[in-house]
């Protein structure tokens, strides 16, 4: 039985001893057993994270409304003294009070095997965990795991990017779903987005499949590349302006039909993946005053364009259908829709 396993089964055990079928917050906080079973099991899962989806049923632990933690509870599950004043002042910011779920929040975070510290800094940025019941934390954290995101990864986009867990199992889902089927990424490609660019769980689906249709067709550049330079983690505007900045200078140009170029293009991430100063020094070899006046050029235009998408787009919708060819369907489909939404 591996470790973390163990350290389920313990504080199962020791809540299952409990003579009330309900636990509440005094029950569970200031009961020896339960408080020891409880550090025991922190401590088991906290050593060992390779075991897939080992959890507490944090079923288990549903508080009674009014109930609030206290800074005694906060140090015996492992929290210093400024740590739990930190905690306690975080978990009161929100909507008027404490809520009655914040104990279930944090056996949730440890049991998936974060420390005291990592706990504090995950609920500091993002407080609206506090209202998230303990079962639908599990069930969200189940989901990821499905997805491809084993222990360890899943702490780190946890730690990251919080808000993940805030979001319904069918939002996740959904952009899982749209990365495989409308970007042609595979299962591994799409878990690796979410895992290195985690907030694109809260992305617009339309602006994230231009972006995706942007760099294929428009900057020839394939999935592998686009996982590789962590595409998704950077604004539009941005991959836009810096592409269109190189391609100006003449330091970039647009594959033809067979892939080729007269030029050596710059790799993707190394004009994304790095700093602007980095990027104009080694990439576009230009002074930053240059670059600032091309980017206010550049939003200029592409606001002027905007607007006259927005008439555009519903005379050319309907005509479409007609016009799609049978041979490579799929990729046809893809640039067509670019076409439609490209800023010429």
């Amino acid at each position: 039985m591996s470790v973390q396993a163990t350290g389920r089964l313990v504080l199962q055990w020791t809540l299952r001893s409990a003579t009330c079928p309900v636990l509440n917050l005094r029950t569970i906080l200031w009961s020896d057993n339960v408080r020891q079973g409880f550090m025991t099991c922190r401590l088991l899962c906290s050593t060992h994270n390779q075991t897939l989806h080992q959890h507490t049923d944090l079923s288990q632990l549903q508080l009674q409304p009014g109930r609030e933690l206290s800074i005694q509870a906060l140090l015996d599950m492992g929290f210093t003294d400024t740590q739990a004043d930190q905690l306690l002042e975080a978990a009161t910011k929100g909507r008027g009070g404490q809520s009655e779920h914040a104990s279930s929040t944090l056996m949730a975070l440890f049991v998936l095997g974060l420390n005291p510290s990592s706990v504090l800094k995950v609920l500091e940025k993002c407080p609206e965990l506090f209202y998230v019941k303990g079962t639908q934390l599990q069930q969200r954290m189940d989901n990821l795991r499905r997805l491809g995101l084993l222990e360890g990864s899943l702490q780190r986009v946890v730690s990251h990017y919080p808000q993940i867990l805030t979001l319904p199992l069918r939002r996740v889902n959904t952009v899982a779903k749209f990365l495989r089927e409308k970007c042609a990424f595979t299962v591994q490609q799409a878990t690796d987005i979410i895992r290195d660019s985690p907030a694109v769980v809260q992305d617009d689906l339309g602006q994230l499949e231009y972006k995706f249709q942007y760099a294929y067709f428009r900057m020839g550049v394939k999935q592998a590349e686009m996982v590789k330079s962590k595409l998704f983690r950077v604004t539009l505007e941005e991959v836009r302006c810096r592409h269109s900045f190189l391609e100006g200078r003449g330091l970039y140009q647009t594959p033809d039909k067979k892939g080729q170029t007269l030029i050596v293009n710059p790799k993707l991430k190394d004009i994304l993946a790095v700093t602007e100063e980095n990027y104009l020094a080694d990439i576009a070899m230009a002074t930053q005053e240059e670059f600032k006046v091309f980017q206010k050029l550049m939003a200029r235009e592409w606001q002027e364009e905007d607007d006259g998408q927005e008439k555009d787009m519903g005379a050319d919708s309907d005509d479409d259908d007609d016009e799609e060819e049978k041979e490579d369907e799929d990729e046809e489909d893809m640039k067509s829709g670019y076409r439609q939404r490209r800023k010429k």
